[in-house]
């Protein structure tokens, strides 16, 4: 594997790797996004933000962030290329090679730093021999899955590859009527999914030591976000409840190129990659999550986004032996620019004016002393943009002290420079307009620049016992940078104060065993205690109201401290002819330390857990095949994953706590060898649960579901 940016043994790396490879990797790209990769993981948990945007948690370390303004937590790549926000994280997967997951801080041997691990899709590579396939399947909700892969040589030394997915889904959840005044809300407000993905790859191979891959892909997101569930709605599983306003079109596309290119200079090894990512969403939800918050159809709330991103980056390594020393320095750079405009109204929405039919009951508030108008503040409007430019130099070095025992020492330089400005502006029934000014506290426009440098490292002592069985142990440090809210601008504080958020940083102990024998067993354990400083939250604070009520405002925010320790195991082991079992298993205890009284309410944090981190999580994979005929196979295969209860923010209430659970999906295939077919009967979430993915709070609180069970047939040609 290559999580470590060089081609090694998993017993061999001083650190948790984690690699999802083959029945899982067919069951996992058939699945609808990034996020279902945790299905095969322990101690590695998704908060899908805003329906869509996917936020990863490695060892309870990562905020559920729904802004898109900031990276994640854990550095998340596509073929090696950092996808810089939570919206480019929920990848579409089809024609996946492996899918590789490094558990605590990076920046030593990746792209970008970050705080809680990386996670790596890397994608079919063309090549002189490879595999082409054709894949159709039809499931509950008439959803259908059509996937392929054509790979062709075009010379000695030229391949290519095409790759693509089509997914359709009807609505997973049922939009019940909840309010006898009110008719029921259409149908899509249950979510519908209407996706394709295209990828194509170009290999020209100069010699043995020389290489140019050329690869694009292009995506879009054409379907409807499921409306969240509101916590006053008494509903059954899988149940929500919307009038329909806020349900809106989903207009997404994902684009990108990349050249990689390898050569071999004397000793060094050269490695390039040039990349450039892009992204323009146009999407919305029905934010308060009932059809009338509290029987008032006046407290209705609805949001859209309108985003544009762009990302150019470049990464060079070079790598070395000399002596003893297995040496590598590499340079990372990166442009990013980003803007939003972020939309509330109430009821129903005049496309031109920008105008709903009703107040949003928060407009009133940020009208400010001097108001632009003496009409109806009705909608809020808050735009936003944003450049990042990054630049790291990093070095990762494995010096052998002698036949059994060895050294790594990494180093890294980082260096970020964030320029934001924006305005956010209430609209009034007349069509007049004003800035917010909240509080009298000056407009909301402005600007603000945030520089940064730091030094990140890492160490790790790796003693062999044997070809085949390791222990070490290691150090290592990495950091998410801070930024600006994309939130709501209330006045000018905005961007001098409540606007901004800090760097978070974590340092990182851990002792590890890494043991196999031949092909058939292998076992990982870890021992882990990571300082996390000033950890990014989404903090939750009331909104005072003209007439007197309040609603919850929210952005992200940094705490004192936490602290996330516990025990990792995961294993294979193969006992007889055709059978594979695998298992995972993390025991993990997290806290906050709050001593200071971050809008006004430390109380609610100090001594909590963080968020998305149950204490015990577990996965059980298990596939048996047998041989029916000469040329034909048959097998049978589950994965369960199993984890106690957590919480979807920081602050620990009860109401915002999901409940342990466990999930399973399974799968029956008959291989016709002779022709190259599989058909298969499959099911995912078998055990029915309706579950919290994310949370917010707004008017009660709103979280979003994850889907029922479903299941289908499913046919594969291979060629």
């Amino acid at each position: 594997m290559t999580a470590t940016r060089r081609a090694q043994r998993l017993e061999d790396i001083p650190a948790s790797v984690n690699v999802i490879t083959g029945a899982r990797l067919n069951a996992a790209e058939t699945l609808n996004g990034a996020e279902d990769a945790t299905r095969y993981l322990s101690g590695v948990e998704a908060a899908v933000a805003n329906g869509s945007q996917i936020a990863f948690q490695i060892r309870g370390i990562g905020a559920v962030d729904h802004q898109a303004l900031t990276p994640t937590a854990a550095a998340v790549y596509a073929d090696g290329v950092f996808l810089a926000t939570n919206v480019q994280t929920s990848l579409f997967l089809y024609d996946l090679d492996r899918i590789e997951v490094l558990k605590g801080p990076q920046g030593t041997l990746y792209g970008r730093n970050a705080s809680s691990g990386a996670i790596n899709f890397l994608t079919a590579r063309p090549s002189q021999d490879q595999h082409s396939y054709l894949r159709a399947s039809y499931g509950r909700f008439d959803r259908i899955d059509l996937a392929g892969a054509v790979g062709t040589v075009l010379t000695d030394r030229l391949s290519a590859r095409i790759a693509g997915r089509y997914l359709s889904e009807e609505p997973t959840l049922d939009n019940v009527q909840s309010d006898p005044a009110i008719p029921r809300g259409p149908e899509d407000a249950g979510g519908v999914r209407d996706e394709f993905g295209l990828r194509a790859s170009l290999l020209y191979e100069l010699d043995d030591d020389a290489a140019l891959l050329l690869r694009g892909h292009y995506e879009e997101d054409n379907g409807v976000n499921a409306t969240p569930l509101n916590d006053s709605l008494d509903l059954g599983k899988h149940e929500i409840s919307s009038e329909g306003d806020g349900v809106q079109n989903t207009d997404n596309a994902f684009f990108g190129a990349s050249l990689e290119g390898t050569a071999q200079l004397s000793r060094w090894s050269l490695y390039s990659l040039t990349a450039f990512e892009g992204y323009t969403q146009d999407y919305g939800f029905d934010f308060d999550g009932t059809p009338a918050p509290f029987g008032v159809p006046s407290l209705n709330a609805n949001l859209h986004y309108d985003r544009d991103f762009r990302q150019v980056s470049e990464e060079l390594r070079a790598q070395t032996e000399i002596g003893r020393v297995n040496l590598l320095i590499g340079a990372h750079g990166a442009w990013e620019d980003f803007s939003q405009d972020y939309l509330i109204w109430c009821g129903q929405l005049d496309p031109d004016t920008l105008l709903g039919t009703c107040p949003y009951v928060g407009a009133a508030g940020r009208v400010g002393p001097a108001p632009a108008s003496p009409g109806t503040a009705l909608s809020l409007l808050t735009h936003i943009e944003q450049t990042r430019e990054t630049f790291a130099l990093f070095t990762h070095n494995d010096i052998a002290l002698d036949e059994r025992l060895t050294l790594t020492l990494g180093g890294r330089y980082t260096y970020e420079n964030i320029e934001g400005d924006g305005y956010g502006l209430h609209f009034f029934d007349d069509g007049a307009q004003g800035f917010n000014n909240r509080d009298s506290l000056g407009p909301a426009i402005g600007e603000n620049r945030i520089e940064e440098n730091r030094f990140t490292g890492n160490a790790a002592l790796r003693y062999a016992f044997s070809d085949e069985t390791s222990v070490y142990a290691s150090f290592s440090s990495g950091y998410k940078s801070g930024g600006f809210n994309g939130e709501v601008q209330n006045n000018a504080a905005h961007w001098s104060d409540e606007g901004l958020f800090g760097a978070e940083t974590v340092k990182a102990y851990e002792l590890g065993l890494k043991t196999r024998a031949g092909d058939d067993f292998a076992f990982n354990a870890a021992l882990f205690f990571q300082d996390y400083n000033d950890p990014q939250a989404r903090i939750f604070v009331d909104f005072p109201l003209p007439d007197g009520g309040r609603i919850i405002s929210n952005s992200l925010s940094n705490l004192d401290a936490a602290v996330s320790y516990g025990f990792d195991a995961d294993g294979s082991w193969s006992p007889a002819r055709g059978l594979d079992l695998a298992a995972s298993f993390t025991w993990l205890a997290t806290e906050i330390n709050q001593e200071s009284d971050a809008a006004g309410n430390a109380a609610l944090f100090d001594g909590n857990p963080l968020p998305f981190a149950p204490e015990l999580s577990g996965t059980v994979s298990a596939r048996y095949e047998w041989r029916l005929a000469q040329q034909m196979r048959a097998a049978v295969q589950a994965n369960a994953k199993a984890k106690s209860a957590f919480y979807l923010d920081a602050e620990g209430l009860a109401a915002r706590r999901q409940g342990a659970y466990a999930t399973l999906d399974a799968s029956a295939t008959l291989y016709l060898d002779a022709v190259g077919l599989e058909l298969s009967l499959w099911g995912r979430n078998l055990t029915d649960r309706d579950v919290a993915v994310s949370g917010y709070g707004f008017i009660g609180y709103n979280t979003f579901r994850s889907a029922p069970l479903s299941y289908g047939v499913s046919a594969q040609l291979s060629f």
